[in-house]
């Protein structure tokens, strides 16, 4: 059965994502941060790497956004959207709560264009757009 256009791009996009998740997760291991998991699927939620960054003693629940070249016009961080960044606060809620952590924690963004990491957010606001 051949692929359909719209199946192609879909796994084009898949394939990037992919890409970026492991150029995020080298970036993070070269800074010092373990990583405790990776595309971890909460309730309907899913965060992309979950990390302990030593520096601050904290769990980092990470978003990767990704795009597979690095254009100014169409920066990664376009498609964090508050709605996105909610979501991320829930299925970081829900994974402290199932394993009834009580240590602290943050959410990071980093944003990876052509196979590098351009932006590392720390502490994500969740502020209204």
């Amino acid at each position: 059965m051949p692929i359909r256009s719209g199946e192609f791009l879909h796994r084009g996009r898949i394939a990037v994502g992919h890409t970026g998740e492991r150029t995020a997760e080298e970036y993070l291991r070269s800074i010092g941060y373990r990583i405790f998991g990776r595309n971890v699927r909460i309730g309907r939620g899913e965060i992309d790497l979950i990390a302990y960054d030593p520096s601050e003693k904290v769990i980092v629940f990470v978003e990767v956004k990704t795009r597979s070249k690095n254009d100014p016009d169409f920066r990664p961080e376009i498609n964090l959207t508050i709605e996105k960044k909610r979501r991320m606060q829930r299925a970081a809620q829900m994974w402290i709560s199932a394993r009834e952590f009580t240590g602290g924690y943050r959410i990071d963004a980093l944003c990876v264009a052509g196979r590098k990491v351009v932006e590392h957010f720390r502490q994500i606001e969740f502020t209204t757009e």
